[in-house]
């Protein structure tokens, strides 16, 4: 089963892509994370792959020069990564490729760091696709992700159900599911990498009105990619509906609505001998007892009065 479809993603985003720089403040946000992330690790990176790039997530983040040598963008809208020129941070343009990243065309062990910004949630196999750029990735080389988790766009998707119930008797699938972070951790060990390590940020956004919101996303290339959607346009009295209950549930004082976007942030290395493996079982050297400075009981025995 396809959940989501790729081809009608592809269009969006081709949609998006004149207008995508007014609306990429996730991404650039995220890029800004992700680079904190690279300048805490003690290494530079002479082949760098950033996959669903959009117009650039990697080569405009804010790192130095020297830190990446070549960067190699894909996405699957040749538009969007031929979106407006900015300014590039790294020494030489980055080189593109319309790819997809349920297939992506790269040999084994090919890659010093592979990054994906907010691209990752909509693949319809993302163990697969994991295993993947583990694959790509050189001995010792490293995995930054950045997805959206599970509470995005959490009021949005209430106040839509609460409306369709309400006006036309039932639920359409309109809003993608998104991984939790707990499920991540088990994915990329699954996925052969080393060390993963996960964790999350969560973002308030206000707007002025639901459909203010609505056209952020639609200005984002991220409206409904479901293959499940209904194929009919939304009826305005739902519409109008759902406008109503976000506002009354999901609003401030002064009237602006709250949209909550949760990004998690996975990283994992591909495996080496020179990485740092756990203890076997039954090796340690020191009692724990001693350590914590307490006595030491067997199992299942209660602690009783003192004996003097």
């Amino acid at each position: 089963m396809q959940l989501f479809d790729r081809t009608l993603l592809r269009r969006r985003r081709d949609r998006a892509a004149p207008g995508f720089s007014a609306h990429d403040f996730l991404i650039r946000h995220a890029s800004e994370d992700m680079a904190e992330r690279l300048m805490a690790v003690n290494r530079n990176f002479p082949l760098a792959l950033d996959l669903g790039a959009h117009q650039g997530a990697l080569s405009h983040a804010p790192l130095p020069e020297d830190k990446i040598g070549v960067i190699v963008e894909t996405d699957l809208s040749s538009a969007m990564l031929a979106g407006p020129a900015q300014k590039v941070r790294q020494k030489t343009q980055p080189l593109r490729l319309a790819a997809d990243e349920e297939a992506l065309p790269f040999a084994e062990e090919s890659a010093d760091l592979v990054t994906s910004l907010l691209s990752l949630h909509l693949v319809n196999d993302l163990p697969g696709t994991l295993i993947q750029i583990r694959r790509i990735l050189k001995p010792d080389g490293l995995f930054i992700g950045a997805l959206f988790g599970g509470e995005t766009l959490s009021e949005l998707r209430e106040a839509m159900s609460l409306a369709e119930i309400e006006c036309e008797g039932g639920l359409s699938p309109r809003i993608a599911p998104f991984t939790e972070i707990r499920d991540l951790g088990g994915l990329m060990q699954r996925a052969g990498f080393a060390l993963p390590v996960t964790d999350a940020d969560k973002l308030t956004v206000r707007y002025a009105t639901p459909m203010h919101l609505l056209n952020e996303l639609r200005g984002m290339g991220e409206t409904n990619m479901l293959s499940e959607r209904r194929k009919t346009p939304l009826r305005r009295a739902t519409l109008m509906r759902m406008m109503e209950i976000y506002q009354e549930k999901f609003s401030d004082p002064d009237g602006r609505i709250r949209a909550t976007f949760e990004i998690h942030y996975v990283t994992g290395w591909a495996p080496h001998e020179s990485q740092q493996k756990p203890l076997r079982p039954g090796s340690a050297k020191t009692r724990l007892a001693d350590a914590l400075g307490v006595s030491e009981r067997p199992a299942g025995e209660k602690p009783g009065p003192k004996q003097e």
